[in-house]
């Protein structure tokens, strides 16, 4: 049975997934404004995404008999300098998802909740991924730095994720 202390946790991480998803939809609004396609697609499917983290959390709490209780979702920033800046801000952003998880995990171990541990494994292998992906981003935007074709090359390889 999972503990009220590990439903108010989880129900905070519904909040911060579901502020994941604003964020990257105000950044994929901000790539199309800005003419970066690919990565406004890019940012979508991330958008998307993280929609289905939160939706995860919820159905865990269902099935575990918990009250889901959603929070209101901060505004995110609206506008940022460039697409370096973008995925700078990105990692940094799934850099504290990684924490948040963490903590989770700390507690569900301190718990013995073996069921929450096992979902948050999940995310946390997830986390290693996010924050790889957007890594590889960056380094891309780093080496496109200067050169508005190679900028356009990148932004055309971020509109092929899926």
């Amino acid at each position: 049975m999972i503990s009220d202390r590990t439903t108010k946790e989880i129900n905070a991480q519904i909040n911060r997934e579901l502020y994941s998803a604003y964020l990257y939809l105000a950044m994929s609004s901000d790539a199309m404004y800005k003419g970066f396609k690919g990565a406004a697609a890019w940012f979508a499917v991330q958008f998307q995404e993280e929609q289905g983290h939160a939706l995860r959390f919820v159905k865990y709490l269902q099935d575990q008999n918990a009250k889901v209780e959603l929070g209101a979702i901060a505004a995110p920033k609206k506008e940022w300098k460039d697409l370096l800046d973008m995925f700078q801000a990105t990692l940094a952003h799934e850099k504290g998802i990684t924490a948040s998880l963490g903590k989770l995990m700390v507690l569900a171990a301190a718990e013995k909740d073996f069921a929450t541990q096992g979902l948050l494994q999940w995310f946390i292998n997830e986390q290693v991924e996010e924050e790889a992906n957007d890594a590889e981003v960056i380094w891309m935007l780093e080496m496109a730095s200067g050169s508005k074709g190679a900028l356009f090359m990148a932004d055309k390889k971020l509109g092929d994720r899926k």
